[in-house]
């Protein structure tokens, strides 16, 4: 095996939907995880006869690393289905017939290695770009074709794996919302207010910045991304275990509500912005109440009851106003079990997804080394 430079194996395209063949269906984004995902850009208006093309078995990547996390945004599409990617992506295809698989190339750009790589060789001056040319000049070692096809048939197995898993996931999903849907027809609805008690407890117990979450749009209590130095928490909101927790204003946040439940055993700290509540768990359950405004239904309706001039909230009064159908406790509990079955598969399938990400530097070095032997 020899050091090669990877341009010698790439073919750049600049194809543009120029004749208008292709639509919005098909515009799609680069995630730094190195994934095709459905595009944020509202798409309203806009002339897509500049967007590239990108076919199947071609690569596309965004040059700027400089304001996404020190990462670079690339995807790599296995479908039958032909995109759109915006006109700053750079899209190319491998010439396999040199000795490299796309597949293998694949692996290769997901490595946190990778990243790194392509950060440090980044240049500019408003923005860092990871150029056409830097892009080419990497050095790659090559295994035979044998050994990298051996190795790609490992990943690709345990992806196939991990997408059965996955697939299961949205079942139970199905059974969730439809289950919901039944209720939603057949019950009649209640204010919520009733069965809620929002919490002003602050942070007075002295709990430190590993205890502070933030609020995702996804509904989830995620690890905050906020520049926490020198900032005083005796502020913050306190959310027990089995509290929910939002953030009120809802026009800066892509017209859906940040949300989120603690269903950890650990006292959390969130902003003093956000509004904290518990349910009275005789009559509703925190749990079935999250089925119900993790719904995207909930996030038009709050988003349409949002009201203010510079910035529009949905205020406590507003989320005690919201009707649901509130059935019996011991069905409410029947519905909670299936859903945190949902909730767990769920976790299971992330950790899955990472421990992909962690094989691919493992299978390069392996491929590496067999090559060498």
């Amino acid at each position: 095996m020899t050091l090669s430079k990877l341009g010698q194996f790439l073919e750049q395209s600049d194809l543009r939907n120029i004749d208008g063949t292709l639509g919005k269906n098909a515009v799609v984004g680069l995630s730094t995880t190195k994934q095709i995902i459905p595009t944020k850009a509202d798409l309203n208006g806009v002339n897509l006869t500049s967007y590239k093309i990108m076919p199947p078995h071609h690569f596309a990547y965004v040059p700027d690393t400089s304001r996404r996390g020190d990462k670079i945004s690339l995807g790599y599409n296995t479908d039958s289905n032909t995109y759109l990617v915006s006109s700053i992506s750079i899209v190319f295809k491998v010439n396999e017939a040199k000795g490299l698989l796309s597949d293998y190339l694949y692996l290769y750009f997901t490595r946190p290695e990778f990243d790194r790589y392509a950060r440090f060789n980044s240049w500019g001056s408003a923005r860092e770009a990871f150029s056409w040319d830097e892009m080419c000049d990497v050095s790659i070692v090559i295994p035979p074709l044998p050994i990298q096809q051996e190795y790609v048939n490992v990943y690709n197995s345990m992806l196939a794996n991990q997408r059965v898993y996955e697939r299961g996931l949205e079942d139970l999903k199905l059974v969730c919302d439809v289950y919901v849907e039944q209720l939603r027809r057949k019950i009649p609805h209640e204010a919520i207010g009733q069965y809620l008690q929002q919490s002003e407890i602050r942070n007075k117990l002295g709990l430190g910045i590993e205890q502070v979450r933030g609020l995702a749009t996804s509904k989830e209590i995620i690890d905050t991304k906020a520049n926490l130095d020198g900032v005083q928490l005796s502020g913050y909101k306190i959310v027990p275990t089995n509290f929910i927790a939002y953030v009120p204003d809802t026009s800066r946040r892509g017209e859906k509500m940040s949300l989120g439940f603690n269903n950890t055993n650990e006292t959390l700290l969130v902003s003093s912005i956000s509004i904290v509540f518990g349910t009275n768990m005789k009559k509703l359950l925190p749990e079935f109440l999250m089925l119900f405004l993790t719904r995207s239904e909930f996030d038009r309706y709050a988003r349409f009851n949002s009201w203010g001039s510079a910035r529009e909230t949905f205020n406590w009064d507003d989320m005690c106003a919201v009707k649901i159908p509130i059935p019996d406790i011991g069905v409410q509990r029947s519905i909670v079990n299936i859903y945190n079955a949902y909730i767990e598969r769920r976790d299971i399938n992330e950790r899955l997804k990472e421990q992909l990400k962690e094989l691919c530097p493992i299978l390069i070095k392996g491929a590496i080394e067999e090559g060498t032997k």
